[in-house]
């Protein structure tokens, strides 16, 4: 009957109807031990899940921008990553170039990324970017997939950030769902969050780098930060995910988990993972 219903479900989101074999303890719909108020855990269907925060990145690497509302497409968060630093040799990021993580960056009514409020191809916008970036550091507009870590989507969750204990921004998820029990990002991959009209499919954990270090406001390094995520997470926290199914998402938005399709796979990985970011973009011409 439970896989009746699931798959009844999955046709409305006009997924397949072939269903994955679900992990150890989970069936139909996605199931995790839920703790209530230090009463004892129970099996039951993961409810209660929210959207906490919407956040976008229009410059990779710089600061984020926090959302009320954002539209998603199969290219992501609209908006998201649409500029990026690079150097002589390549692009630039906060991994090896810290001061940039800290720098505030918008979106204006227009659409168009801003620097401190400076559009981002203009001279001032510039001048920011080599102050915290370095001499030869410049910003370049992509729209490839490359320009992303793994996969378009990067999603926090709730019991996970706590258990961290630092600012979620130093993970720069882009949703936060409330709601979730703190152990179990680890199962997820291989299912699917259903918010509104959009579903987000789950991937994979994120390994995590030593961007988590830096503090967004000061630029201020804690390695105890990393060390926390590689001693109680074994180095992966937040989930790389990509869009199933194209929506509106707002802050306060419920969402449910379902599992996908076995064969349901994102189209294509972006460029970190594979040792190749933006291979049209960052050479000089």
């Amino acid at each position: 009957m439970r896989q009746n219903a699931t798959r009844m479900m999955l046709a409305g989101f006009g997924l397949a109807a072939q269903l994955p074999a679900l992990p150890h303890g989970l069936s139909g719909l996605l199931e995790v031990r839920l703790e209530r108020g230090g009463s004892s855990s129970k099996r039951g269907i993961m409810h209660g899940i929210q959207v906490a925060e919407l956040w976008r990145y229009p410059i990779k690497s710089l600061r984020g921008e926090s959302m009320q509302s954002a539209i998603l497409t199969h290219d992501g968060i609209e908006g998201d990553r649409v500029v990026h630093v690079a150097g002589r040799r390549g692009p630039l990021t906060g991994r090896t170039r810290h001061g940039l993580l800290t720098i505030p960056v918008s979106t204006g009514p227009d659409g168009v990324p801003r620097v401190n409020g400076h559009q981002w191809d203009s001279a001032e916008a510039a001048e920011i970017v080599r102050t915290h970036g370095g001499a030869d550091a410049r910003l370049v507009a992509d729209s490839s997939p490359e320009r992303f870590d793994v996969l378009n989507l990067l999603v926090a969750t709730d019991g996970a950030v706590e258990r961290f204990g630092y600012d979620v921004r130093r993970l720069r998820p882009n949703i936060v769902l409330s709601g979730v029990p703190a152990d179990i990002e680890p199962e997820l991959p291989g299912h699917a969050f259903a918010i509104g009209d959009a579903v987000i499919g789950v991937h994979s954990v994120r390994q995590r780098c030593i961007v988590t270090t830096i503090d967004p406001d000061s630029g201020v390094q804690d390695l105890d930060a990393f060390r926390r995520i590689r001693t109680e997470f074994d180095g992966g926290l937040a989930l790389n995910c990509w869009v199933v199914r194209s929506g509106v998402l707002q802050v306060g938005h419920g969402a449910r988990t379902l599992p996908l399709p076995a064969l349901q796979r994102p189209g294509r990985i972006g460029g970190w993972i594979v040792g190749a970011p933006y291979p049209h973009t960052t050479a000089r011409t």
